[in-house]
């Protein structure tokens, strides 16, 4: 039966405010809500954010949602802080979206995501945007961390990118596949095992050749890695960009780190930052890094749940736990098992 925002329903009721305050509670949100087929009210959109309100890679997502699952949507538009969301059946297909800017393309993916998956056909999406920016997975990161562990889950995503986007141009372009398996996985992350394979590439679109040499230059410094582990990468993008990615590859787990390069930030610093990055992740000694645990409670709570150990458990993750919990009757718990360094953070279903 088709929903009808004008009929009296019930409404999951959201504070956008809550917790990080940030596009994150919106976000997590629209896909719970086109996966569990339950209408929600948001308010207070981003509200803890400089500029409160929905800018264009956060209204990109709810479109990207609403085309999924054939949603209603009341409130979408650039600035609003308070939306509806009446989901209908979600779609497997063909989907292209764009930001219309440099905002982040990936956070489309990552809301989109959660939807597909549960679809029980192929599905392919094409997007535009952003694909390196500071406060968002990257392209590389997805492809070379996230996409692995989905796959163990039982998601298999291919991933390939045409042009890259830095900002303040955008206009990147890039595709993934979402091919759901019959049934899906538990899985438990905790330990890295072996380092494998450790490397340093400095990505770079249409700035001088000294940018990277010097980034190149400060990440030796530093890293007591192999020399044939620095390597520089030429990609095609609409403007300039510049990141210094570092990548560790374990038995069990890899983590990329991406010091985004800016206007006004020496190559020196951009370096040095992902360098500091890395340090932190390499002391606490777990396998999940901040991020990706942020990342990982959607598709476990979805799916047949596990666990994983991870650093303290950032702001991203404590409030993505509590709107999770809004949508769903499961149990989310993160216990410190090395006093300042490690946790385990477990999602169950309740019987």
């Amino acid at each position: 039966m088709k929903n009808n925002i004008g009929n009296a329903m019930e409404f999951i009721e959201i504070d956008g405010s809550q917790g990080e305050g940030g596009g994150q509670v919106l976000r997590t949100a629209l896909s719970l809500s086109a996966c569990t087929g339950r209408a929600m009210h948001i308010r207070h959109i981003r509200n803890g954010r400089r500029k409160p309100g929905l800018m264009r890679q956060h209204l990109a997502c709810v479109q990207a949602a609403a085309a999924i699952c054939n949603a209603e949507v009341k409130g979408a538009s650039l600035g609003s802080k308070n939306i509806q969301f009446v989901p209908n059946e979600i779609e497997a297909g063909n989907y292209r979206f764009s930001v219309g800017s440099a905002g982040s393309s990936t956070l489309i993916f990552q809301t989109a995501l959660p939807l597909l998956m549960l679809a029980g056909k192929p599905s392919l999406l094409q997007l535009e945007g952003g694909t390196h920016n500071p406060l968002a997975p990257s392209y590389d990161f997805i492809h070379e961390v996230f996409l692995p562990i989905l796959r163990q889950i039982g998601v298999d995503c291919q991933a390939q990118i045409d042009r890259y986007g830095f900002y303040p141009v955008g206009g990147g372009q890039w595709s993934v596949t979402i091919e759901p398996k019959s049934d899906f996985c538990r899985i438990d992350l905790t330990e890295r095992g072996a380092l494998l394979k450790a490397e340093a590439v400095c990505i770079e679109a249409g700035l001088p050749a000294h940018v990277a040499e010097r980034e190149i230059k400060r990440l030796r410094k530093k890293l007591n890695w192999p020399e044939d582990a620095f390597g520089r990468l030429k990609v095609k993008a609409l403007g300039g960009g510049n990141v210094v990615s570092l990548r560790s590859y374990y038995r069990h787990a890899t983590e990329v780190i991406d010091s985004i390069g800016v206007i006004g930030v020496s190559a020196e610093r951009v370096a040095s930052n992902a360098v500091e990055q890395l340090r932190r992740y390499q002391n606490n000694g777990a396998p999940v890094g901040e991020h990706l645990a942020d990342q990982l409670l959607l598709p476990l709570a979805l799916t047949k749940g596990g666990s994983f150990v991870a650093g303290p458990p950032s702001e991203h993750v404590r409030t993505n736990i509590v709107v999770i919990k809004q949508f769903l009757d499961i149990d989310i718990q993160c216990e410190e098992i090395a006093p300042k360094r490690q946790w385990r953070i477990s999602v169950e279903k309740r019987m």
